[in-house]
């Protein structure tokens, strides 16, 4: 055993975004690019003499980069690290770690709901004491260590068996291999209504679940969940055994990516259905003829939390939800005199209130939901929150079996709907997405869009009332965040916004976010691309987005379907 200080250069581009650095796997296998990165990350933290977590969602390229890892670390002092077994630990599994075992930090090895494989991405982040992604100022800091790195320790060891759960040492440092799931199902347990979950599945064989898993780290989570400790039978999962290329997919749950859940729930006239993404932060719901849109999903878990979920007895702290998704959730924070916030795109925003106390439930439109039971977004903590609510809800109707489609009806109600979609370019020009922020800035800038009447084919009008850059100060550290996404907003409250995204690893991603609210009760069963088709050639015509970008149509979609309204008056659930 020798501990070696290798010579290197520094790369172009390493700069971690919202979630750490994201690159294709090529680029990563690139000789010293990998260890680099490691190195400016333990320059940056100095977790000499603490623990980290190390796991991720076994992408392509995960097994290697654990070993590296492993052997920096060593060489850097690191005293011990809990690692999953095979090196996989779902995103809110590794985050609960950290919390429970009281670790310095993670490295979490992932990128998300990108695509694996050998041609594909890889991504590396760093996560806090609290389980939360490491926010600007550290990432920051490691960005400016990769640009001067003249060199990085590494032990010179064999690879360490990460197979078999046990302890071990590894040179000076402890390494300590871990059941993946076991801590993070006692931790659901905890908070979820298991038994009443149980009944309600068991005694009620109509109600049938499928879970996909889409190929990615999820898997084993849902057979312990849903099959091991809630009795259901194999089949109720699908696509669930992790594979490093996700099976060739896009392992990011929507409508567009997880077309064999939809096509399944719909051909086989399945009640619940839900898919998780690559490393388990990531949720969609969809019931037989009703999806619901990430804006729906945190608003109803909202609403029903208090009653139907054992963690939340004690009231709500706080409700929030990231600036491009929909109001739904204002609504319910409102109605229930719940303090609410509206933050940039990045989960280490919400974590800052919740460290604070201030924050219990809050979701993203990019199908991430969480609450304080971790400081991750949490695909299935979502989709458990989901069964929980819906063996509730069933527990109050004995006759009537009351579905996805029945409680966002009811929802709608209660409250209204938002209708509301986003489009997504993906990989288009970084020049021509720059030229369209570009323009956008100087339309808010002189404020000449203000004032100004568009009118639509759908024979709408829609008045520009109002465009800005959405800034935001945490109420908690009272730190900035400027120009997080452009928004022009309409006299009649709708609005649209537009973002560059950080979460690809080639060209740029720009996302349009378009969002009207209704409370006419005759508009509740539309479908949504009927009901924002006006609002969206208004916001394609104003900011001439399909000339700038090059493409006459988005990469993905995402929106809400048509609903059956039907079933709205006697047949409707009580409102809580």
């Amino acid at each position: 055993m020798s501990i070696q200080e290798v010579s290197t250069k520094p790369f172009e581009g390493q700069k971690p975004g919202t979630s750490g650095l994201r690159k294709r796997v090529k680029i990563f296998q690139q000789e010293h690019y990998t260890e680099n990165f490691v190195q400016a990350i333990f320059d940056s933290v100095d977790p000499k003499g603490q623990t980290l977590v190390l796991g991720g969602d076994g992408r392509y390229f995960s097994k290697e980069a654990v070993h590296t890892i492993l052997k920096i670390g060593a060489a850097n002092g690191v005293a011990k690290f809990i690692v999953g077994k095979d090196g996989i630990l779902s995103t809110p599994a590794a985050s609960n770690i950290i919390r429970k075992y009281k670790a310095y930090g993670g490295i979490l090895l992932t990128a998300s709901h990108n695509p694996g494989g050998p041609n594909n991405d890889f991504g590396i982040k760093y996560n806090m004491s609290n389980g939360g992604p490491a926010p600007e100022s550290v990432t920051e800091k490691m960005f400016a260590r990769t640009k001067e790195i003249t060199s990085y320790k590494i032990i010179d060891l064999p690879p360490l068996d990460i197979s078999k759960i046990g302890t071990s040492k590894f040179g000076p440092t402890e390494v300590e291999v871990i059941d993946s799931v076991k801590d993070y199902v006692l931790l659901l347990e905890g908070i979820f209504d298991f038994p009443l979950m149980k009944s309600f599945l068991q005694t009620t064989p109509d109600f049938r679940v499928l879970f996909d898993g889409l190929h990615g780290v999820t898997g084993p989570y849902a057979r312990a969940i849903f099959v091991e400790t809630l009795g259901l039978p194999e089949a109720a999962l699908q696509n669930c055994v992790p594979l490093p290329d996700f099976g060739g997919g896009h392992p990011d749950p929507n409508l567009t990516y997880a077309h064999d859940l939809v096509e399944a729930v719909e051909a086989k006239n399945i009640p619940f259905g839900a898919a998780s993404d690559g490393d388990g932060d990531r949720n969609m719901i969809y019931g037989k003829n009703a999806f619901v849109t990430p804006s729906d999903s945190v608003a109803v878990i909202a609403d029903w939390a208090v009653e139907a979920i054992p963690y939340f007895k004690g009231g709500l702290k706080g409700l929030a939800r990231s600036m491009p998704t929909s109001a739904a959730i204002d609504y319910v924070a409102k109605a229930k005199k719940v303090e609410y916030y509206e933050v940039p795109t990045g989960w280490k925003f919400f974590g800052n209130l919740m460290d604070a106390g201030k924050l219990s439930i809050c979701g993203e439109e990019s199908f991430g939901t969480g609450s304080d039971h971790i400081r991750e977004k949490d695909g299935v903590w979502a989709v458990v929150a989901w069964l929980n609510i819906l063996a509730y809800a069933n527990k109050k109707s004995p006759n009537k079996l009351v579905g996805v489609k029945d409680t966002l009806l009811d929802h709608y109600e209660k409250y209204g709907r938002s209708f509301f979609s986003r489009y997504d370019y993906e990989e288009v020009s970084s020049d021509g997405a720059g030229k369209l922020v570009a323009a956008l800035g100087k339309h808010i800038e002189e404020g000449s869009l203000v004032d100004k009447k568009f009118e639509a084919s759908t024979g709408e009008s829609f008045t520009v009332s109002k465009t800005f850059n959405f800034n935001y100060t945490d109420p908690v550290d009272k730190s900035v965040s400027k120009n997080q996404g452009q928004i022009v907003q309409f006299s009649d409250g709708s609005r649209v916004v537009f973002r560059l995204s950080g979460t690809g690893s080639q060209g740029a991603t720009v996302r349009m976010y378009v969002e009207k609210y209704t409370n006419d009760k005759k508009q509740y069963g539309m479908d949504t691309a009927e009901g924002l088709k006006g609002l969206i050639e208004v916001a394609l015509k104003i900011t001439n987005l399909t000339a700038f970008l090059e493409r006459e149509k988005p990469t993905v979609i995402t929106k809400g379907k048509s609903l059956d309204t039907t079933s709205i008056t006697n047949s409707m659930t009580n409102p809580i």
